[in-house]
């Protein structure tokens, strides 16, 4: 599943090499909506691994910035205790004022299999399809 969400980029971390294999580099969004006319402020940390390390780079602190990302959860027991872990791991990175990336080409969503390895993706996305008033059938069946 991939989503989308558009914020204030507030904080970058540097990259840490969590293992010989794995790195990681972890940022903050600042997420605010508008509900009943109140302001609600969220802090979203997401982070970038392997290879996306470095997309965050050409992007300073402030900047409103749209990032795609993934909801990726793990389970782990310690001294008999059953622990839940969720990150949610970006893949894409860009400008809030960049025109969404089409689903006919570009970059798309990674997929994960158990171990959390990327095993490629496909775009799988529906292409868009706006139909003209006479072509809508609004029958319920």
């Amino acid at each position: 599943m991939s989503l989308e969400v558009t914020g204030k980029l507030l904080v970058k971390y540097d990259t840490q090499q969590v293992s010989e294999k794995f790195k990681k580099r972890e940022f903050v969004l600042e997420l605010a909506e508008e509900i009943n006319g109140n302001i609600y402020t969220n802090f979203a940390k997401m982070q970038l691994v392997q290879n996306k390390c470095d997309i965050i780079d050409r992007f300073k602190e402030g900047e409103q910035v749209r990032v795609s990302f993934n909801i990726k959860g793990n389970k782990w027991e310690r001294d008999g205790k059953v622990n839940y872990i969720t990150n949610l791991d970006a893949w894409r990175v860009e400008a809030a004022s960049a025109a969404p990336a089409n689903n006919g080409g570009g970059q798309a969503a990674p997929a994960y299999n158990n171990n959390g390895g990327n095993q490629g993706g496909g775009n799988f996305a529906a292409p868009n399809f706006n139909p003209s008033p006479e072509t809508i059938d609004d029958l319920p069946f």
